[in-house]
């Protein structure tokens, strides 16, 4: 054999078996009834085929970034997860994930806006910056810097507190700490927190 006949055999055999591959690979019903059984080389043919509509989705809501990327994983985590709700006879499997997406989007939204009001509350107190500085932008950097700061149990029960929106009596039960505990970590915690900002807040401003 030649060599210019070995050069193109290779070649001729990836050809083949990618021809091959795609002969192979499901149609999207079978993907969504081979999903809905629990086959996982489904749930990377749903996400190769449909994870740009998806995405599309999210970026429309969030813009290109973190959230959206977050929102895409979610959907797909959350859709597979919950597999056993979704039924092939109701609907294409497209349309069930874009249901979770719109869901996923809004919890999102809401996690933003309790985030925004944890910044709120806890800034309330503090010292009004320079003008010439987006105080928004400041305080909610030096707020989430100084959440990452907290151990455990008290970040766990400000989140909780905040982004979860649960009542002091709520987190005690979740947490199983006394009511009292409970009470006392948040009390000395947004009195840390405050002062924190009080201090960066006024370095950041000098």
């Amino acid at each position: 054999m030649s060599s210019t006949a070995l050069d193109r055999a290779p070649l001729g055999s990836v050809r083949q078996m990618a021809a091959e591959a795609q002969l192979l690979e499901p149609d999207d019903v079978e993907v969504a009834r081979r999903f809905a059984a629990g086959d996982e080389q489904a749930l990377a043919w749903a996400y190769e085929r449909w994870a740009g509509q998806v995405h599309g989705m999210a970026v429309r809501a969030f813009g290109p970034g973190p959230d959206a990327e977050d929102v895409t994983q979610q959907t797909f985590v959350s859709a597979w997860t919950g597999r056993t709700g979704y039924s092939p006879e109701r609907g294409p499997l497209p349309a069930w994930l874009v249901g979770i997406c719109r869901h996923k989007i809004a919890d999102t939204w809401a996690r933003l806006d309790r985030q925004r009001r944890t910044v709120e509350a806890v800034t309330a107190e503090a010292p009004a910056p320079s003008p010439a500085v987006d105080t928004v932008v400041a305080d909610r950097v030096l707020l989430l810097g100084e959440l990452d700061r907290l151990g455990q149990p008290q970040r766990g029960i400000i989140e909780l507190a905040f982004f979860e929106d649960l009542t002091h009596a709520q987190i005690a039960a979740r947490t199983g700490l006394p009511l009292g505990t409970v009470k006392s970590h948040i009390r000395r915690t947004l009195e840390r927190l405050r002062t924190r900002l009080e201090v960066d807040g006024a370095a950041l401003h000098a």
